[in-house]
């Protein structure tokens, strides 16, 4: 990717979601537009949102020097109406693409190494920091959490269910709240490895869940009390 090509960016994996435009006209990135998506509309309104932006500033898809998409933890349906939008735009096209998590896009936004998203059903998201090794991110309900030690000091959060939860488990802990991470957030971060070209494996590019879908949690459930009734 060179300076002054145009950069996408899409994030469909919280309650809302957002399509931002960017340029890199030189050291600093330019940005040209954004889009919030309203909930859980990402699959008749993202397309159409991204044709906006394009057309607002003057841009055809194939001038695009890269597009960034946030792949999870988040919305099942969100999160892969995101990457199959991605994968259609890029089809037939050698339009490179960078991923990064939702959770990490919140700890950069914070300026906090941790972070915690709204996983519901009495869970959180958690992506945890140390200074002497690499970042980890999980599932963690009260009991995952009351297993880790040493609490982190401070957690970035952009929910409140998200930061009751972590209130319960570590009082010791200061919740640091954030705005919700929107895709400019994520042109920010995704500029460097694509100047760099550092890209996604497109063909192996899927969703970071960190939960099983509701098919496959509720489908094990069925399979083991027929296999009980069958016994």
């Amino acid at each position: 990717m060179s300076f002054g090509q145009p950069i996408l960016a899409i994030d469909t994996c919280g309650p809302t979601g957002s399509v931002a435009l960017g340029r890199l006209p030189g050291r600093d990135l330019e940005i040209l537009g954004q889009i919030e998506l309203a909930s859980r509309t990402y699959s008749t309104t993202l397309v159409a949102a991204v044709a906006e932006l394009l057309q607002s500033a003057g841009i055809e898809l194939r001038e695009l020097g890269g597009i960034i998409v946030v792949n999870g933890p988040g919305s099942f349906t969100g999160v892969r109406v995101g990457l199959s939008a991605v994968k259609g735009l890029i089809e037939g096209t050698e339009i490179p693409v960078v991923a990064f998590s939702r959770l990490e896009v919140l700890s950069r936004k914070s300026g906090v190494p941790s972070s915690a998203l709204d996983a519901h059903r009495g869970e959180i998201f958690l992506r945890l920091e140390r200074v002497d090794s690499k970042a980890v991110e999980i599932l963690a309900g009260p009991r995952e959490l009351a297993a880790i030690r040493p609490e982190p000091i401070r957690v970035a959060v952009c929910d409140d269910e998200a930061a009751t939860l972590l209130a319960a488990a570590w009082p010791g802990t200061q919740p640091v709240a954030t705005p919700s991470p929107l895709a400019a957030d994520v042109l920010r971060m995704g500029e460097g490895r694509l100047t760099a070209g550092i890209f996604a494996d497109v063909a192996l590019l899927d969703g970071h869940y960190l939960r099983r879908s509701d098919a496959e949690i509720f489908g094990t459930e069925v399979e083991g009390k027929s296999a009980a009734v069958a016994k």
